[in-house]
């Protein structure tokens, strides 16, 4: 079998999915992949949750009622995901691409913030906060975990969703950060179509000039 390049890209395309099967399904990919096994990103949705990162401290989970909250294995502190909000989770072999964790963070919230700019909207990130902001209020988080030498985990994007439970959690450790999403700025709503233009600019920022959707057709999309 030839060597795989690091332009190599499978993306599972988007499905409403339960967090813990999504989760443990990434860790069996990575703990099964070698170093020819090519990258993957998963574009999901997921049922409300809330996620407590490894770094994270139960004083921010402010009021969870009933929404579950999963303790997983990715960095950061707590966070919610809903229906509505855009999950890309990315399996890559950063040792191939010769990066660290640093580089593929500035590269996940750049390519949020020209999806943005797409849709005339400025935004920025944080050094001090990994994620995306637009006006101070968050639109994008991210949480990774990389095992020898491979991420997993990604960020989640706030399309149209109900906002309502992050006032229950320190939203990512901050108390009283606001939170915003792509409908309350005007953006569209229809999170297929942003996940479509999410993936074009994660390619571009992430090295892959195509990627195979699995989706039973076996069809090469290309990304230009």
């Amino acid at each position: 079998m030839p060597k795989l390049s690091q332009n190599n890209l499978r993306v599972r395309p988007l499905t409403r999915r339960d967090y813990t099967h999504t989760w443990h399904a990434m860790q069996r990919f990575t703990a099964g992949r070698s170093a020819d096994s090519p990258d993957e990103i998963w574009l999901v949705e997921h049922p409300p949750v809330f996620t407590q990162g490894l770094n994270g401290k139960p004083e921010h989970l402010l009021s969870p009622g009933a929404i579950p909250v999963v303790l997983t294995d990715r960095g950061g502190q707590v966070t919610y995901h809903g229906p509505g909000q855009l999950l890309a989770y990315v399996m890559l072999d950063l040792t191939r691409k010769g990066w660290g964790v640093r580089d593929l963070v500035g590269r996940l919230e750049q390519a949020v913030i020209d999806l943005l700019h797409d849709y005339g909207i400025a935004a920025v990130a944080r050094r001090d906060a990994p994620g995306v902001y637009v006006d101070g209020a968050k639109i994008a988080a991210l949480g990774l975990r990389v095992k020898r030498g491979c991420s997993y985990h990604g960020l989640s994007f706030n399309v149209d969703m109900d906002l309502e439970p992050f006032s229950r959690i320190n939203p990512c450790g901050y108390a009283g950060l606001p939170v915003t999403h792509l409908r309350a700025l005007g953006g569209p709503t229809n999170l297929t179509d942003v996940a479509e233009v999410l993936l074009k600019h994660l390619c571009a920022q992430l090295g892959y000039n195509s990627a195979q959707i699995m989706d039973g057709t076996d069809c090469v999309v290309k990304l230009e």
